[in-house]
């Protein structure tokens, strides 16, 4: 992704299922270009007509629209990202929940392609969505535009090894290395959060918050099955019940450090680091 913008090369796709880290790896691949300028235009809304789409962009790359016809705004568009590419800087639209667009704005988002110099794209777009966008662009009718997308990435669910390490990194950044979860715990983690990590993040808060209630110094696997039974989660017939709350009792975690615990996991992957 990083490759892509900077090389200005149109069109990259980032797929994945929801709450793998989509957005976390797209504003750490834009801030990672921090040593050259560049110009960022998020489009989270995709449920826009044409219109309302080419004036979001400008106005969120800074521009106030000197008129509301597409010819006017197109013009302007590229006007600025001219000034912007001699000045050596990289201009980026990125299109959030893009399996959502509709195909006369996938058609629009096209066009916007044509916007070049004679050797280099003056836009760099960035379309992520979940994997219907994937089925989305492979229909007849965008063939123009799949032919110019340049790169398809896609995120993956963390495996049960990456589950008990992404854990032990945010508890590190929140300021402890001790074993909180057990290892029979981690394990239950990823089973109910089959690896996404929006999940994983959803049930260490929630075991967090209930273990501080029950005074639970390491939280045991029968607590991750009572949380993932009070979320609602898919239950699996294997699974222990939860009725061994007495494992791990000594030594109860102190008030302010099952807080910065906690805050750990309520925020996306990415807000730690």
């Amino acid at each position: 992704m990083e490759y892509g913008i900077s090389e200005r090369k149109g069109f990259t796709v980032l797929t994945g299922e929801v709450g793998t880290g989509k957005t976390t790896l797209l504003r750490s691949a834009l801030g990672s270009l921090g040593q050259r300028r560049v110009h960022t235009s998020f489009v989270f809304n995709p449920l826009l007509d044409p219109l309302d789409f080419l004036e979001f962009v400008l106005t969120d790359f800074g521009l106030t629209p000197n008129s509301r016809t597409k010819s006017g705004m197109l013009l302007q568009l590229n006007r600025w990202l001219i000034e912007r590419y001699r000045a050596q800087e990289t201009c980026v639209v990125v299109v959030d929940e893009a399996q959502n667009l509709s195909w006369e704005l996938l058609e629009e988002i096209r066009l916007l392609t044509n916007l070049e110099s004679s050797s280099e794209k003056l836009l760099q777009i960035v379309l992520s969505g979940q994997p219907e966008l994937e089925e989305k662009l492979r229909h007849p009718s965008v063939r123009q535009l799949r032919q110019r997308i340049f790169l398809w990435c896609r995120t993956q669910s963390l495996t049960a090894e990456q589950t008990g390490e992404y854990i032990a990194e945010r508890l590190r950044i929140a300021g402890t290395t001790n074993a909180i979860f057990s290892p029979e715990a981690i394990q239950l983690i990823y089973t109910y959060s089959q690896g996404i990590p929006r999940t994983i993040n959803l049930i260490c808060e929630h075991s967090l918050i209930l273990g501080y209630v029950e005074q639970i110094n390491v939280i045991p696997g029968s607590l991750i099955a009572q949380v993932a039974a009070d979320l609602e989660l898919d239950m699996q017939s294997f699974l222990m019940a939860p009725s061994q709350h007495g494992e791990g009792l000594h030594n109860p975690l102190r008030p302010m450090e099952t807080g910065k615990f906690m805050n750990s996991f309520n925020r996306e992957p990415g807000g730690g680091r």
